[in-house]
């Protein structure tokens, strides 16, 4: 209950506040007039409005009973009531106690407001005094202004009259005027912008006699001053800025437009054509088929570009601006007129420049050349942005065809390049050696050769490479973003130069027997193999992962050629290449061999002594081939050799018969005995392939030769008749070719069937086939 009554009790006439000592006691508010007067405007904005605090300004007696009566029990009731009582009480008490200490102030205070009654009753006796004076003052000052205002009116007039009277003075001058800045030599301009700001006045008061006179004389004046600008016209020296002054002021002098516009155009043609054809006398005139190469120009492109491009291309932006300005508002000057006037120019320009570019044969400065372009397409595309249709399409495609050129030329030169290194090669390869000095051998060879071929490769790769830097303009088109680096650099430059490369490889294999030229040596035979091998394992990928990397192609391009199958190109030239190589040298020992065989008289040779000088110089030159081939290739595999290999006995007959078993009934009447022993023995060897493919080692390389030389013997052997020393010449010839070749073979056995072959035969060709004595054809074959 006492809760309730405190809460019935709060607000500034009744709340109970701590005191400022802070000893939990109640302490009356601020004081009595201030809770009379009520708290503060500011205080009475922030505050929220309560209809139940008595000492609120929105305090409601209604309000504040119900809230008592229905909060409040009746002890709370009473108690509010007795405190209010008190309330009322202390209120009245400090009011008398302020009225009485405040009273002689109140008596001051009314002396005061009678004092102020009596000076105020003054005060507005001289205001209205002084009202009737101000009264009479803006009567005066009514008539003042009115008298002003018609001072201003009559001003206003005669200013009038004077401005009309300059005008009209002006007007009289104006023929003066016109006829002092209309003449010859002096300001036509200043004539023009007079007789504009008269023309409408004269022409409006025409039907006045003087100013009809003065719109004559002024319209005389025009007249020849026309004619004069007609006159200067048709002068051919106008530069396209006088030109354009010259027809503005036609126009201003209301010339008719149709016959302005054939004049500008017939003068800016007159100009462009003087400025192609002097562009055309720095060319030479086009050569007559089968005629004398014409001598290159005597400035380079950059230089031609760069008049073109100021001299016409500027002069036709200028003339296409002014066409513009001049005859926009005119309905018969349309767009197409003036593109179609700028399109059969810029033909004959590109016709120029195509000409010029032509003459560019050699590779020269490809940087110059970019240069050149890049100037020549940026001026286009200025042209372009005043004339859309003046060649758009044509531009970019003449400078496509020039890179296009420049990349074809870069590809014959590359071909240039790898001739003039194999030839190179063969010089070094066919030089004399002095005695005691060795010459470069075939890996350096090689190496120089690889080295100077990528390297000019990769060069040119940088060259071409100009026309896609991002600093040139032209870089930004499609073709040079797309088909240029795919058509033009990877498959026209790249590839075409490897795929080149190997026919020209393949073509030393295949060409001399087609076209009857001189063979090439077997040494660069063997080069030209190691080199395709090379590009088939690194190069030609390197090359590839290399061009697409400095020409990435574009989404959507058009199949490119796989890496493997230029690998497979160059393979096969490789093996074409070391198959004829094998070929070669196999007919060369060949041929030593086929001529000793047919020079000889098998039949009345005498009883041997040694070894035949021709066969020495089988192994020697076998010896020679195995060096050379094992300077570029690895050695390779070789079949298990048998302990006794170099020892084995090399006999006349096959090693399915034993001579002492078979000699005695060899003899010519029965020769059939031996030839079907021979031809059984061969049902149960392995038949030798002579022709077959080589693989890339040492090994089987000589094999192949190997296998050739004496297949070529056993063919030339057949063919002879022999006598008993004949025979045994062969017999000592073959053994002494087993103790050195077995070596070099890849299978011992080969060359053992393949003498095995020749020894058969020739017991089947002896007319008195009589062995000699193992140990003596040893005795022989090592004393030789």
């Amino acid at each position: 209950m006492a809760e309730a009554a405190a809460a019935a009790g709060s607000g500034a006439g009744g709340s109970p506040e701590p005191g400022s000592g802070g000893s939990g006691g109640w302490r009356r508010p601020h004081g009595p007039l201030q809770r009379y007067y009520g708290p503060s405007a500011a205080e009475a904005a922030e505050a929220a409005p309560d209809p139940a605090d008595i000492n609120g300004p929105h305090f409601d007696p209604e309000v504040f009973l119900t809230k008592v009566r229905s909060e409040c029990s009746l002890a709370q009731l009473l108690a509010r009531e007795a405190e209010l009582g008190r309330e009322i009480r202390a209120l009245d008490s400090d009011m008398q106690t302020l009225l009485y200490e405040n009273y002689n102030k109140f008596i001051s205070a009314t002396d005061t407001i009678r004092k102020m009654k009596v000076d105020f009753r003054h005060m507005e006796a001289e205001m209205d005094d002084l009202a009737a004076n101000m009264a009479a003052i803006s009567t005066s000052s009514a008539r003042v202004s009115a008298a002003l205002q018609d001072r201003h009116r009559r001003g206003a007039q005669l200013a009038g009259v004077q401005a009309l009277l300059r005008k009209l003075q002006s007007l009289v001058e104006v023929p003066g005027r016109l006829r002092c800045w209309a003449a010859p030599g002096a300001e036509p301009a200043r004539a023009l912008r007079c007789h504009a700001r008269a023309r409408a006045v004269l022409r409006h008061y025409r039907h006045l006699p003087s100013f009809r006179a003065i719109e004559d004389e002024s319209r005389a004046i025009m007249a020849d001053l026309a004619q004069r600008l007609r006159a200067r016209l048709r002068d051919e020296t106008l530069d396209p800025k006088e030109l354009t002054e010259c027809v503005e002021m036609l126009l201003q002098l209301e010339e008719p437009p149709e016959e302005l516009c054939e004049e500008f155009l017939s003068h800016a043609g007159a100009r462009l054509e003087a400025e192609l054809a002097a562009l055309e006398a720095e060319l030479p005139p086009p050569a007559a088929p089968g005629a004398a190469a014409t001598p290159p120009p005597a400035s380079d492109i950059l230089d031609f570009v760069d008049r073109g491009s100021s001299a016409f291309v500027g002069s036709l932006c200028v003339l296409a601006g002014s066409y513009r300005s001049l005859f926009e508002g005119w309905a018969g000057a349309g767009p197409g007129r003036l593109e179609a006037f700028a399109a059969a120019l810029t033909a004959r320009y590109f016709e120029l420049l195509e000409r010029r570019l032509a003459l560019e044969r050699g590779l020269g400065d490809t940087s110059l050349l970019v240069r050149a372009l890049d100037r020549f397409h940026r001026r286009l595309r200025a042209l372009l942005e005043l004339l859309p249709a003046a060649g758009a399409e044509a531009g970019a495609a003449l400078v496509a065809r020039a890179a296009r050129e420049r990349v074809d030329r870069y590809l014959r030169a590359l071909q240039t390049f790898f001739m003039g290194c194999l030839g190179d090669v063969r010089q070094a390869l066919a030089a004399p050696r002095p005695p005691g000095k060795e010459g470069p051998g075939l890996p350096d060879l090689l190496a120089t050769l690889a080295a100077s071929v990528l390297g000019q490769l990769k060069a040119v790769l940088a060259y071409v490479q100009l026309f896609t830097a991002k600093d040139v303009a032209f870089a930004s088109l499609p073709y040079f973003k797309g088909e240029f680096c795919v058509e033009a650099v990877r498959e026209g430059l790249v590839v075409a130069f490897v795929r080149w490369l190997c026919r020209t490889a393949r073509g030393f294999a295949d060409g001399p027997a087609e076209r009857g030229a001189p063979a090439a040596p077997p040494a660069l035979l063997l080069l030209l193999a190691r080199l395709c091998l090379d590009y088939e394992a690194t190069t030609i990928s390197y090359i590839l992962t290399l061009t697409d990397e400095q020409f990435p192609p574009q989404d959507g391009a058009r199949a490119v050629t796989p890496g493997p199958v230029l690998c497979a190109e160059a393979r096969a030239a490789a093996q074409r290449l070391l198959d004829h190589y094998v070929q070669a040298q196999g007919a060369a020992v060949a041929q030593m061999l086929r001529k000793s065989v047919e020079t000889r008289d098998w039949l009345s040779t005498v009883e041997p002594r040694n070894v035949r000088a021709v066969m020495k110089r089988v192994v020697e030159d076998i010896t020679a081939i195995d060096v050379q081939v094992g300077q570029l290739f690895e050695e390779g595999v070789r079949r298990a050799q048998s302990s006794d290999s170099s020892r084995r006995a090399f006999s006349v007959y096959s090693s399915s018969r034993a001579p002492g078993r078979y000699a005695p009934s060899y003899t010519p009447s029965a020769p059939m005995d031996t030839h079907l022993l021979s031809n059984i023995q061969k049902l149960f060897s392995e038949r030798i392939d002579i022709f077959s493919p080589v693989e890339f080692n040492k090994v089987s390389v000589l094999t192949g030769i190997i296998k050739i030389s004496l297949k070529t013997l056993l063919e030339c052997v057949r063919l002879r008749t022999l006598g008993r020393f004949g025979l045994q010449q062969v017999q000592v010839d073959g053994h002494y070719l087993q103790l050195y070749l077995w070596r070099f073979a890849a299978d011992e056995r080969v060359v053992q069937g393949l003498l095995d072959e020749v020894a058969a035969s020739a017991a089947h060709r002896c007319l008195d086939p009589v062995p000699m004595e193992h140990s003596v054809v040893e005795l022989i074959c090592e004393r030789g």
